[in-house]
């Protein structure tokens, strides 16, 4: 299994600062991108988000359940991967399952950390994460930057 899982502990970045960074990184190493999150007001907004933006910073995206589904760069949905994706984003208590990581490079997993719920969460998707065998980081911005506070390294399952 080749995926790493990046947890993103915002306290200081806003939402849409940080997809916006991953997102803009991963298309640069010309990576399908799945965007997953539960709460349909949400991907509404990332939806309008990615639309809004600056034209020299424009990501081409679309929303999950049209007829091109599999060409988008960056799918917005609930579920799946119907984008063929190298990377997963995990957004709003979204999760993963094991079969689904098959083919992945990244996925990212984006929490709140001002919300105790979210925190204890994404502690229970690192567990369940590194359980599967993937290298993990967890990477926090309380000092104004992003720096990596933890570092687990991938294990071999037998």
């Amino acid at each position: 299994m080749t995926a790493i899982a990046l947890f993103y502990q915002l306290t200081r970045a806003g939402l849409d600062e940080t997809v916006n960074m991953i997102l803009i990184r991963a298309m640069a190493q010309g990576w399908r991108v799945m965007v997953r999150a539960p709460d349909v007001g949400l991907l509404a907004h990332l939806d309008d988000m990615l639309w809004l933006g600056p034209e020299d910073g424009f990501l081409p995206h679309g929303v999950a359940g049209g007829s091109k589904d599999g060409e988008q760069p960056v799918l917005l949905g609930a579920g799946g991967i119907g984008n063929e994706a190298q990377g997963l984003m995990l957004l709003a208590g979204a999760e993963v399952v094991e079969a689904e990581l098959v083919g992945l490079e990244r996925v990212w997993l984006l929490f709140d950390g001002a919300d105790g719920e979210a925190v204890e969460a994404a502690r229970g998707q690192w567990r369940l994460l590194t359980s599967w065998g993937l290298a993990a980081q967890y990477w926090s911005d309380e000092t104004g930057t992003w720096a990596k506070k933890m570092d687990k390294a991938a294990v071999t399952k037998e």
